[in-house]
């Protein structure tokens, strides 16, 4: 008896993930009224976020399929790695930002799981021992962090009402990105035990 096929995630999932925070950063950009997208920078978001998201996907497009065509795509990777700017434009559609004063902090911390995961994923084999794994990732994701609120100051903050506050939020994000990442790298080296890939 063989053992079943492991599950991979299908391609419709980072698509929709896609689709549904397009769609949102369409409204927010071209829906006149909502106060709750003010000042926060839709304009650029709809166009940074979408190649963000799609920055992953077409390095390993480029990098492992060309070397290696039989090897099947990282779906699931993908995904996670595009689930956080979903939550991050849906929490500004829902207006948590706003009226739920932990989601800005919480979605620091729990995007950056979501990103650090997915890139884990994807380069995180062959790195061994698993300290240096969990090391990379981590610190990784503290880059990430840093270069994500250097675009948020250039984009809002510094032109915008929250700069008397800026610095300590600023702080805030960074350790609760670098955290998330932490977890991203004892997450992707627990899911690689005794496995050289994952999809």
């Amino acid at each position: 008896m063989t053992a079943p096929a492991p599950y991979r995630c299908p391609a419709w999932v980072p698509v929709l993930i896609i689709v549904l925070t397009v769609g949102q950063l369409a409204v927010a950009e071209w829906v006149p009224g909502i106060d709750r997208f003010a000042d926060k920078a839709f304009g650029a978001r709809l166009l940074a976020y979408p190649l963000m998201m799609l920055l992953v996907p077409a390095l390993w497009w480029i990098v492992v399929k060309r070397r290696r065509p039989e090897e099947p795509a990282p779906y699931g990777a993908f995904s996670l790695i595009m689930l956080g700017f979903l939550a991050d434009v849906t929490g500004n559609s829902l207006d948590l930002y706003d009226s739920l004063t932990w989601w800005d902090d919480m979605n620091h911390f729990v995007n950056w799981v979501f990103l650090l995961t997915g890139i884990g994923l994807i380069i995180g084999a062959p790195v061994r021992p698993a300290w240096a794994r969990v090391l990379m990732i981590a610190g990784l994701g503290a880059i990430l962090a840093i270069g994500w609120e250097l675009g948020e100051w250039y984009t809002f903050i510094r032109h915008g009402t929250e700069i008397d506050t800026a610095y300590e939020d600023t702080l805030g994000d960074e350790t609760l990105g670098t955290l998330g990442a932490l977890l991203a790298g004892l997450l992707v080296t627990w899911r690689l035990r005794g496995s050289d890939t994952v999809r």
